[in-house]
């Protein structure tokens, strides 16, 4: 009877033993698993900053271009403001001219 008493218990150690082991494993691979996507996180943080670089000098190297070319619209404007005036200047000269060389009665 002792025996059996000893088996029992042996096999109920036994069985405490393998759970034990089987919790032990299951976090062992949930902690590998962990710094796995730690290192995983790592990377695409270290991707994303990457990203991050590169547009904001994409960006930068846009700001640039648009100022450029507002400064570029904004001499193309003073310029045709000064065609304009200058063409208005002209056809008003032109009028004043023809109003001179017109006889008597508007007809020519």
């Amino acid at each position: 009877m002792a025996t059996q008493v000893n088996s029992q218990g042996l096999g109920q150690s036994l069985a405490r033993l393998r759970a034990a082991l089987g919790g032990l494993e299951s976090a062992a691979d949930r902690r590998i698993k962990a710094a796995g996507s730690t290192d995983t996180l790592a990377s695409e943080l270290a991707l994303m900053q990457d990203d991050r670089a590169r547009l904001a000098g994409e960006l930068d190297a846009a700001m640039a271009r648009a100022e450029r070319l507002a400064q570029a619209n904004r001499e193309v404007d003073k310029r045709l403001a000064t065609v304009t005036r200058s063409i208005k200047k002209v056809l008003g000269d032109d009028k004043s001219n023809t109003a001179h060389d017109t006889p008597p009665g508007g007809l020519a």
